[in-house]
């Protein structure tokens, strides 16, 4: 993963466990909000981003470049060899796609008279092309937008194509950059915060942008024992739902979050009890909150189980939130961690859930992470150490 809280997982371990937020002032994206908002900006510079990338082709964007890293540390990492002749699937996820390139020519557009033709890189479909390019020998390829449950989606349709038949693994994930496309939007529904954001406190007012690329290896348990690879964790469990309420809203009494989560947790075999961590969607907003914090309490009752939202350290990261949350539980899984909920007081009058706020060193074997987006898109993911 690539984030605003490091540029590699070690990194973001390290962040992760200092309580070390990474949402802060814009430096990188010009923008008229510069210098009201905060967010979770990765310090890399594009210039910076293409040396690392050894890729210097005007037409990339930043959500290529960061993509592109992400995948290739989770490939390295994973130990694969993309030529051994298994089949090998790339499921991105996106929802700015290449929108921060097409902006730069937005105004020159209507000032001049001839038009700019063909932006080879505007598409959703885009960065997952460089992504298969840059890994190479890649078999299957295909795009997710499901606003902010895209990751976990994709992380779904890996696992449901390996469960099938269809591929021997997939590498799986999501990657958004920040775009002035995108804080119009979100000022303009009126759900950003100026400060940092408090997910799940009473004194909530938003969220905190940020940006990021997270992709992790799947494999079929075949396919893993066949190269004496090792396994970081198991999914045992996923599901998606809708609640259809709203464009941009969740149902006030999280109607499709009960849903996905009932039935990951039934695909899983757990019972609500054998629940260790919750990996809160958590963005800070009013509506989020409320819904997801109604979610819980209809599915654990009273016996919600120890819980957090990693927002507060990344920002927002919309089509990248599940895949980087995905990394943070196994992170979880592996160190008997968990992270904490940064900048929480009070809690929700209505619902007096109170997330951890400390660094906690606790037995962890079991994680549900949820991922709720715009239009009733909810997906949870159920985590197992491996």
């Amino acid at each position: 993963m690539i984030s605003a809280i490091g540029n590699n997982v070690h990194e973001a371990f390290q962040s992760l466990s200092n309580s070390q937020t990474g949402i802060g002032k814009i430096n990188h994206l010009t923008t008229r909000y510069k210098d009201e908002f905060l967010a979770g900006e990765i310090k890399l510079s594009n210039k910076d981003l293409a040396d690392l990338v050894k890729d210097n082709n005007p037409d990339l964007n930043r959500n290529s470049y960061i993509a592109m890293l992400a995948a290739k540390e989770a490939v390295i990492h994973s130990g694969i060899d993309t030529k051994d002749g298994m089949r090998t699937g790339v499921i991105s996820s996106t929802t700015v796609a290449g929108m921060g390139k097409t902006e730069l020519y937005y105004k020159e557009l209507f000032e001049k008279d001839d038009h700019l033709g063909v932006l080879d890189t505007h598409d959703c479909g885009d960065s997952t092309e460089r992504i298969a390019d840059y890994i190479g020998n890649v078999d299957y390829v295909t795009t997710i937008s499901t606003a902010c449950s895209s990751a976990a989606n994709a992380v779904m349709l890996g696992c449901r194509m390996i469960k099938h038949g269809l591929l021997d693994r997939a590498v799986v994930g999501g990657v958004d950059a920040l775009s002035k496309f995108t804080f119009n939007g979100f000022n303009t529904l009126m759900i950003l915060d100026r400060e940092w954001c408090k997910p799940f406190d009473e004194n909530r007012k938003g969220l905190n942008l940020g940006e990021a690329a997270g992709f992790l290896v799947i494999e079929g348990e075949n396919a893993l024992n066949k190269r004496g690879g090792k396994a970081l964790a198991e999914v045992i469990g996923y599901a998606n739902a809708n609640d259809a309420y709203h464009q941009t809203a969740s149902s006030p009494e999280g109607y499709g979050a009960t849903l996905a989560i009932q039935q990951a947790l039934q695909m899983s075999g757990l019972t609500p009890s054998q629940i260790d961590y919750i990996n809160m969607h958590g963005t800070g907003t009013p509506n989020n909150d409320q819904s997801e914090g109604m979610a819980t309490k209809a599915v654990f009752g009273n016996q919600v189980p120890k819980f957090s939202s990693t927002k507060a350290f990344t920002g927002h990261t919309l089509a990248a939130a599940a895949s980087i949350e995905a990394i943070i539980s196994v992170l979880s899984l592996q160190n008997n961690m968990i992270f904490p909920n940064l900048n929480f007081t009070t809690p929700i009058a209505e619902l007096n859930l109170i997330p951890e706020t400390k660094l906690l060193l606790t037995p962890v074997n079991t994680i549900l992470s949820n991922s709720f987006g715009f239009g009733g898109n909810c997906s949870s993911l159920i985590f197992k150490k491996a």
